[in-house]
């Protein structure tokens, strides 16, 4: 028996960061999936093409490659390519949207610290080592196929 119901805390979690970057969506005008490409580049700036964005984040090509094509037309992104590889792309950020950025990390950590404030380090580090083995696991699974029964 499972002790809570994770999916529906996941819900709410990914309904509550909705909350805490829409208003960043609003003030410059792009959508939630702009705003997450932008976001991604800047914190994990060794994933940087649109493969890694797919990857990492579970998201669908089709709408990643939209949000890309989008971001580099308002001037945010931009494509680089090296003289190894010609056929993949390195996204680029661009300093018209570091404004963006800085507003997306500070809706970020105003996520972080509510949801994870009174919590202590300790317990942070076993919901994280937690977390890692449900991951691990899921992708295991994955591995091996779907089969439910």
């Amino acid at each position: 028996m499972i002790p809570l119901n994770l999916w529906e805390h996941q819900n709410i979690i990914k309904t509550f960061y909705g909350k805490c970057v829409e208003g960043v969506c609003e003030k410059h005008q792009i959508t939630r999936m702009e705003l997450d490409i932008l976001l991604f580049l800047s914190n994990n700036p060794l994933f940087d093409t649109a493969a890694d964005i797919v990857e990492v984040r579970c998201l669908s090509k089709s709408q990643v490659s939209v949000s890309i094509k989008l971001l580099e037309e308002k001037g945010y992104l931009k494509k680089k390519y090296t003289k190894e590889n010609r056929k993949t792309a390195h996204l680029q950020i661009c300093d018209l949207a570091v404004p963006i950025i800085l507003d997306g990390k500070a809706a970020q950590e105003q996520f972080v610290t509510t949801m994870f404030a009174g919590i202590p380090q300790k317990e942070m580090e076993v919901m994280k080592q937690c977390h890692q083995h449900i991951l691990e696991n899921i992708k295991r699974y994955q591995k091996e196929g779907f089969d439910f029964v």
